[in-house]
């Protein structure tokens, strides 16, 4: 593997972890503030009661939305379950099938 390579590869994985990091940093945003936003849905009273509560469900409703978006941009090269990971099970339940005896048998 050439120098050029091993470059790309780093920027790459450096890119990679800041996009994680950018989107970790946004969750954590979203979730304190979708929490003041939650508390305030509780103790709003007023003339002005309906407008304030449109307001946060609105805020709260396109900032779920993106925080989805975004998530799914970031991690939209991972797996949940890898094929490794389900030749492993399939395996080991098959091992488990051939170690299971009843008393009949």
């Amino acid at each position: 593997m050439n120098t050029d390579d091993k470059h790309q590869q780093l920027k790459k994985a450096k890119e990679t972890l800041r996009r994680i990091k950018l989107f970790y940093i946004h969750l954590a945003g979203y979730i304190v503030v979708i929490a003041l936003l939650l508390y305030n849905l509780y103790i709003v009273a007023g003339p002005y009661k309906n407008n304030i509560i449109s307001l946060n469900l609105s805020v709260i409703v396109v900032w779920t939305v993106f925080i989805i978006i975004h998530g799914l941009n970031v991690f939209k090269d991972k797996q949940i379950f890898k094929k490794s990971w389900k030749d492993k099970k399939t395996e080991q339940f098959l091992k488990n099938k051939k170690e299971e005896t009843t008393f009949w048998e």
